[in-house]
């Protein structure tokens, strides 16, 4: 059994060898990249503030976009059930106004955004338990390869 396993590697490796080897502009461009894409950007409880992290992937999703066709950007602002609702919503709000504003100061157009915010509207199940991770925004960008 042992043979026969290194055989097969053996014979994965050689026709892997015979392969013509791409290069990497032709597997990754930034062409291929301009496409619809759903991402979350989240926050600490009751924070409408970007962490580093979320602040690191706000700019690598800009780098990206910004050699698009972006045509527009959703984003809409949630946050958990825990407290009021008038309070929720107005943590969601800010929320979405500042993911929206960071992709902005990263050089994304700003006439293509469409802030929204939800408060905790869905943050229950209809049985009632709490949805996890509702700290956070969804970002939808309808981008295309520019021609």
């Amino acid at each position: 059994m042992k043979n026969f396993a290194i055989a097969a590697l053996a014979g994965m490796l050689a026709l892997g060898a015979c392969a013509t080897p791409m290069r990497r502009d032709e597997i990754v461009t930034s062409s291929s990249l301009c496409m619809p894409v759903r991402f979350d950007i989240y926050f600490k409880e009751n924070e409408a503030r970007l962490t580093d992290s979320a602040d690191q992937a706000v700019e690598a999703a800009a780098a990206v976009l910004r050699t698009c066709d972006v045509r527009s950007i959703q984003v809409l602002g949630l946050a958990d059930a825990t407290g009021a609702s008038e309070a929720k919503l107005t943590l969601s709000q800010r929320r979405a106004r500042t993911v929206a504003q960071a992709l902005s100061a990263a050089g994304l157009p700003t006439p293509v955004f469409d802030v929204t915010a939800a408060g905790d509207a869905g943050a229950t199940t209809a049985g009632g338990a709490s949805e996890p991770l509702r700290r956070r925004t969804e970002v939808v960008v309808d981008a295309r390869p520019r021609r």
